[in-house]
């Protein structure tokens, strides 16, 4: 338990100090003009309330990730708890913070040419199709994820393919709804309804935090318990955790989402507390689920405890979700038979309504390609037809497949945002005196990252699967190299830059 809550204080005062710092470093201007008054467009570009967005932020990015994510994280044992929380405020609220507020200074743009103005035309594409391949990934995963939960609620019809099965009633109401919020204005439908699933969202991680608090089965994971790897299937925890763990602590699909906030934000003021302030409220849901999960499953007559009996219980659950298979049992233990609806009702809210903007990023994504106007509804179904044909194919492939797949893509995607924040605060710092290294609060997160994304290609079994033949340190000499050179690459490169430097009181 003092390892749990030391760990939520470290993140309310890293929001009240670092997230201060970044928004000082970055240098905010409450007297610009935004996109959303600039641009207005009744699609879009919608000026909206500050609370609103930030719980519509707070939903978008808080899908499976924080929940799914935090309770596969914890099988590595009580380091998960250490890079929820650093992970949060170093990299994740940075990384979150730059990419909306560098969308409001570039006229409201999507990543890819976010990432484009800073880091090239070449990696703009490349970008792109990363992220439409993301975005495609996160939908198939956060369309099938909620249909599951669903359909332990409420059976309906399910459709075997490949060895699997596919809840294939649910799946297609959530993806009628999906199309629909995808092309509707923005002020209409995710405007009206995400800040009441947000408030439930928080109201669920509030309740479980209270009764695991006042529960006394089991001890929580404590720090002291030692950081090794505690995983049973072999994998190191390092890069496997920092992937496992990803919206919780950092996620590239941030970056796809806070651009669509950016337009709707009326003073740059509102950055920190919608960007940077979401993702330490995500992290915090992370913090509560990977606790939940590492209590729960405790079995004093097997003398299991904390992560020892989650491991015995994800066993005797072979081929199963055992992420959603956990939501389920703590919510409905510790919750009871109403609470335990509402929270699973909360769990679900949080993939769909990040599974609809995802597609609306992915729209977005295209539509700025294209330059293609999209108040005409003609010309975001042009987009969003293709899209829609993409997601429900990839439904019929394995969950734990595209899970993975995701999570890679996921990560390498924030290590580019990371970069073109880095070059953007450098730009930033040498036309101003007083923070000259600024770029460092991006630079360092975007070291590790890379290190983490590169490492991980060579090690998962989804890569080449080093590990599995003991060469996981080919692995981590490679990602070494990688990032050394890129480091190398920076400097290089600010040695050729030159600007003019000016005070600034």
């Amino acid at each position: 338990m003092i390892t749990f809550i030391i760990s939520l204080i470290v993140l309310v005062v890293g929001f009240l100090l670092y997230g201060t710092f970044v928004e000082r470093v970055f240098g905010i201007d409450t007297n610009a003009a935004t996109p959303a008054t600039t641009k207005t467009d009744g699609v879009d570009f919608v000026p909206m309330k500050p609370w609103r967005i930030f719980l519509i932020q707070f939903l978008n990015i808080a899908g499976l990730g924080p929940i799914f994510g935090a309770i596969m994280g914890i099988f590595y044992g009580p380091a998960s708890f250490l890079w929820i929380v650093l992970g949060t405020i170093f990299a994740g609220g940075v990384h979150d913070y730059l990419s909306g507020m560098m969308s409001i200074r570039k006229g409201g743009l999507s990543l890819p040419d976010i990432v484009g103005d800073e880091l090239g035309k070449g990696i703009k594409l490349f970008i792109r199709i990363l992220s439409l391949v993301l975005l495609v990934l996160l939908t198939t995963t956060f369309l099938s994820g909620p249909a599951t939960l669903l359909q332990g609620l409420a059976p309906l019809g399910t459709l075997t393919h490949s060895g699997h099965l596919v809840p294939i009633i649910w799946v297609l109401i959530i993806f009628g709804y999906y199309s629909l919020a995808t092309v509707v204005p923005v002020d209409k439908l995710i405007g009206r309804f995400y800040p009441i699933f947000g408030a439930i969202l928080l109201f669920m991680g509030v309740g479980i935090m209270i009764v695991m608090l006042g529960w006394h089965g089991a001890e929580m994971p404590e720090l002291t318990d030692g950081l090794h790897n505690r995983q049973t299937n072999g994998l190191p925890l390092f890069p496997m955790m920092f992937v496992s763990i990803a919206c919780g602590a950092i996620s590239g699909f941030h970056g796809t989402q806070s651009p669509l906030m950016a337009r709707c934000m009326t003073n740059e003021r509102q950055g920190r507390w919608i960007f940077y302030g979401a993702m330490v409220a995500e992290g915090i849901l992370a913090l509560i689920w990977a606790a939940a999960a590492g209590t729960m499953f405790a079995d004093p007559e097997q003398g299991l405890y904390g992560i020892d009996g989650l491991q015995a219980f994800a066993a005797a659950h072979p081929g199963e979700n055992i992420a959603a298979l956990v939501v389920d049992k703590v919510s409905r233990s510790w919750l009871g038979t109403v609470g335990g609806i509402l929270a699973i009702i909360g769990v679900i809210a949080a993939p769909i309504t990040s599974g609809d903007t995802a597609l609306r990023s992915a729209r977005l994504v295209v539509a700025d390609f294209l330059h293609l106007d999209q108040r005409p509804v003609r010309n975001r179904m042009m987009i969003a037809l293709p899209l829609f044909a993409c997601v429900f194919g990839m439904v019929f492939v394995d969950f734990n497949i595209v899970w993975r797949y995701f999570a890679w893509t996921n990560q390498t995607l924030a290590v580019f945002a990371l970069w073109a924040g880095t070059i953007f605060l450098y730009r930033n710092g040498q036309i101003t005196k007083k923070y000259p290294y600024a770029y460092l609060i991006a630079l360092i997160p975007a070291l590790f990252m890379t290190m983490v994304s590169v490492s991980y290609i060579f090690i998962a079994p989804e890569g080449f699967h080093f590990a599995k033949i003991g060469l996981s340190w080919v692995a981590y000499l490679v990602a070494g190299v990688t990032t050394v050179a890129l480091l190398g690459g920076f400097a290089y490169w600010t040695r050729k830059t030159n600007f003019k430097t000016i005070n600034v009181n």
